[in-house]
């Protein structure tokens, strides 16, 4: 390796001698505290020697790099992306909060208790269903507590055949996941040029073997099930249950809810709907719902409010048992009940047909360059099939990669599978129309790039920190230390 440009690379702010750091005095003795000499390094660590102030700016400049729905538009289809509001922030870090522990006699956490209670009372009323719990700590884990509960439904009615889930060939990746991971046989039910199911291909599938039908609605194009109580019919009547994929709820907050188009159990994926932080690994929540019948198989604990008007944690033997280490992630349930009882009824009921317009008003935009191949409106969400034109070799991904040159994160890409270029995009209600018409501004300058200088299209990003990677490459062999980037250079 060359010994200067692996120094360069990681101690490019390191001068001799420099500190950022004072450790306090040892003052037990030479003797005490030092590590047997077993233990000891032979030589002294590589370190960057640099005082306080690089440090931080260092830090502080890296992290400008990150991209999140505080620093542009994020329109990332199927996966909503809105705006935190920072009230919640504040709430969820009061430090009332932060000492509550969960063993606590329920005596002295009364208010935590009212906090779960109140959002389980909410998200039932909103989601049409009986009761909620809120243990699983993200959306596929709320799919899989929900499988779980069609599973332990089954089992309680001796009826142990129904082994197979149903699940549309257009859904998310983590339905037949979940379903597989709960130990059911997953088959793909097709989907109509429209992007909606395929009824009678559904009812050549159903039998006594089907527990459930896993769907989302409106679907991932964007499109609404309008055949779902046709569908919900058919899966009852073979004896299975329906199972609603949260992650497309924003759209339906005052237009519908999923109890009443027939669905049996439910999961709502918190930073989707209820503005919770999304991504970066956790925390996230993944509240399941059920109708009424269903609520003994819940996971323990429960929260309850008895008689007298307190609350208690209570656990029952007919649950399907555990699945979090105790009610899940407290300070993500403060942020979206704060989040729904600052909008308060009246105006949870516009989020739905705010962002079911945002979405109209882009996809209206934008279809004349863009091929559109399911005609119509759309709900919360669009998906285009790439370019209109596209004799200039200009792809889907190109046009991902150039809009990072004008600082918008790009929507999701290549997926659903329905169409070969898909591009999918969901602007969401708390985007104005401002933002709105800078991205369609955007997403027409790249059209009209790729008819005139495709290249500029094919070589973006130009102005990010890391310019057009080869992606095929960076999967392959990723660098994620500065020696792996140090040997590419080297090498």
């Amino acid at each position: 390796m060359n010994r200067r440009l692996y120094d360069k690379l990681i101690f490019e702010h390191s001068h001799p001698g420099r500190r950022g750091h004072s450790l306090p005095r040892n003052d037990f003795g030479r003797h005490i505290d030092e590590l047997p000499e077993s233990c000891r390094r032979k030589d002294a660590p590589r370190l960057p020697e640099v005082d306080e102030p690089t440090v931080v700016r260092h830090y502080t400049n890296s992290s400008t790099n990150n991209f999140g729905v505080d620093t542009g538009f994020y329109p990332l289809g199927s996966c909503t992306m809105k705006y935190n509001p920072k009230i919640n922030d504040e709430l969820a870090a009061s430090p009332s909060i932060a000492p509550l522990h969960p063993f606590q006699p329920s005596s002295t956490v009364q208010g935590a208790l009212a906090v779960y209670w109140q959002l389980q009372r909410y998200l039932s009323e909103i989601g049409g269903m009986a009761e909620f719990t809120l243990n699983p700590f993200a959306g596929a884990h709320g799919e899989l507590t929900g499988l779980l509960v069609i599973k332990a439904y089954h089992q309680s009615r001796q009826d142990n055949g129904r082994d197979t889930v149903l699940i549309p060939d257009s859904a998310h990746g983590t339905n037949p996941a979940s379903a597989a991971v709960a130990g059911f046989k997953v088959v793909d039910v097709k989907s109509l040029p429209d992007g909606t199911v395929d009824v009678d291909d559904l009812r050549s599938k159903l039998n006594g073997s089907v527990a459930a039908m896993m769907m989302t609605n409106p679907n991932t194009v964007g499109m609404f099930e309008k055949n779902i109580p046709e569908i919900a019919r058919l899966v009852h009547d073979a004896g299975g249950l329906m199972y609603y994929d949260g992650a497309n709820l924003n759209p339906m907050l005052g237009i519908a809810r999923p109890g009443d188009m027939g669905f049996d159990v439910m999961h709502i994926n918190l930073h989707k709907t209820f503005s919770t932080p999304h991504g970066g690994g956790g925390p996230g929540a993944g509240p399941v719902g059920v109708r009424k019948g269903l609520e003994p198989f819940l996971p323990n604990p429960r929260v309850i409010k008895t008689p007298d008007g307190t609350f208690d944690v209570v656990s029952e033997d007919s649950s399907l048992g555990r699945i979090s280490g105790w009610l899940g992630n407290f300070t993500v349930y403060i942020r979206a009940l704060a989040y729904i009882l600052s909008l308060g009824a009246e105006n949870i009921a516009k989020v739905g047909p705010l962002a079911t317009l945002n979405a109209n008003y882009v996809l209206n935009r934008l279809k004349d360059v863009y091929e559109l191949p399911i005609a119509g409106p759309c709900k919360h969400e669009f998906v285009f099939d790439g370019l209109k034109d596209k004799s200039t070799g200009v792809t889907t991904l190109n046009v991902a990669k150039r809009l990072l040159d004008f600082g918008f994160h790009a929507p999701t890409i290549y997926f659903p599978l329905l169409f070969h270029e898909s591009l999918m995009i969901e602007p969401t209600e708390t985007e104005s129309r401002e933002t709105l018409d800078s991205f369609i501004e955007v997403m027409r300058r790249i059209a009209a790039e790729a008819a005139s200088e495709p290249d500029t299209v094919i070589q973006a990003p130009h102005d990010t920190p890391v310019s057009h990677p080869d992606d095929t490459e960076a999967a392959l062999h990723p660098v994620t230390t500065w020696k792996d980037l140090c040997d590419k250079l080297n090498s």
